[in-house]
This record gives C-alpha cells, structure tokens and sequence, in this order.
C-alpha cells in the first residue's frame, strides 16, 4: 500500500496571505454593512447577513464588532466622519477666497460621500432616527455637530473677510446643507417616482445651489428687509 505524502508546512507566502486577508476583514464587512444598510434599512438588516455578504461567518463579524449598532457606527465613522479631519485641515490652510473654500467644501461632499453609497446614510437616518434615539444621538454627536462647525467656519472666515454679509451663523449652516440633504433624499427615494425628464443631474443641481448661495451671502448685494411669516402674516395654502 503506498502512504501519501505528507502535505507541505505552510509557507512563508501562505502566513502573508492569511494575515493580508485577515486586515482585509474589517473593510470587507463594513463595505457589506454599508450595502445593507443603505439598501434594507437599520432595522431590518441583520447581522448573519452582512457576515454572508462579507463572506465570513456571524461569529467573525462579532469579533471585530460587537453588535449590530456599533458596526453601524463604525460605518458612519468609515464613510462620513472620518473625512472631518482632513477637511479641517483643508480649511485651516486654504489660502483662495472664502467663495472657492464654499465651492471645493460641496465638491467633496459629492465625491467623497454624495457620490458614493454612503449618501444613503443620512436618508436613513431621517427615517429611523426617532426609532433608535441612540443611534440619532450618535448621530448628532459624530456627524451633524462637528461638519455643521466646519461649515460655520467657511462662513465665518467670509464674514471676517468681508466676502460674506453677516448673517445668523446658525441657518447659514443650514442653508448650506439643505441642498445636500435634498439631494441624498432625491437619490435614495424622490429619484425612483420621477421620469428622465424630471430627474436631477447632481453636478448642474450643486453648481445652481452654490450661486444661489454665493449671491445671497456675498457681501455686495443690497440686503432685503427679512419677511415677516410668524403668526396671521404665513402665507396661506
């Protein structure tokens, strides 16, 4: 009877590969998170599920993630929050004008976030955020604080200048952002109602907000009187 042969030792190349595949873990599954959380939801994602996305088992998810909520953290940190501090570099060392600092500030929202999956994560938000109040408040604390304060220094370092008119910092901000929040909603849910015709291309749609903006916080244009719409004086339907 012939013995077979004894395997081969593992090899110096075989350890490589498991320890690259190994560091790859992590990635693999929050891009399989991202996947399906964008596309299901928060609630209805399960967690055997993004282990079989990922291709590894639910035992090797709970390894690197604890549970379903921080592995949805730790997307968010991945694909959103994690940009903040390169942008504030970028802002504390900008030297063109605070109307260029606007425009590359929603470039790079739309190539870093607003272009990718992860725009699907503040629609996701909205619709789920009061069900897990402690995933919004997460969510305050990691993404809606500090790219609001990002946002107020754009605007603040313009008021300073003299590029920008002053303005109550507050809505500024939010005037910033609407755009961008409309735009994740239009993608995510709005787009699928709508035909060719009516659908929004996003760089002619970003480019038409941002001169809506530069027009109305630049410091050279006549400043209307505010309208009144508190109480018997709100247009009616």
């Amino acid at each position: 009877m012939s013995v077979p042969p004894a395997e081969a030792p593992p090899t110096t190349d075989t350890h490589a590969r498991r320890a690259r595949r190994k560091d790859a873990r992590p990635g693999e599954l929050l891009s399989a998170a991202l996947d399906l959380f964008v596309e299901k939801g928060y609630a209805a994602t399960r967690v055997e599920e993004v282990a079989r996305l990922a291709g590894v088992s639910k035992g090797t998810l709970f390894l690197y993630f604890p549970s379903k909520e921080e592995l949805f953290k730790a997307v968010v940190r991945e694909h959103i929050s994690g940009h903040f501090a390169s942008w504030s570099e970028e802002i504390e060392h900008f030297e063109g004008s605070s109307q260029d600092m606007l425009r590359d500030c929603l470039h790079s929202w739309w190539v870093h976030i607003g272009a990718t999956k992860a725009s699907g994560i503040p629609k996701l938000m909205m619709s789920e955020a009061r069900n897990f109040p402690e995933l919004g408040a997460f969510y305050q604390q990691e993404v809606i604080q500090p790219g609001s304060a990002l946002i107020a220094r754009i605007l603040q370092r313009g008021i300073t200048r003299g590029e920008f008119r002053p303005m109550d910092l507050k809505y500024g901000v939010h005037m910033v952002l609407a755009p961008l929040l409309f735009l994740a909603m239009w993608t995510h849910s709005l787009d699928a109602c709508c035909g060719p015709q009516a659908r929004i291309e996003p760089d002619r749609y970003l480019a038409a907000q941002l001169d809506m903006l530069l027009y109305g916080f630049g410091a050279g244009h006549p400043r209307p009187a505010p309208a009144n719409l508190s109480n018997s004086e709100q247009p009616t339907a």
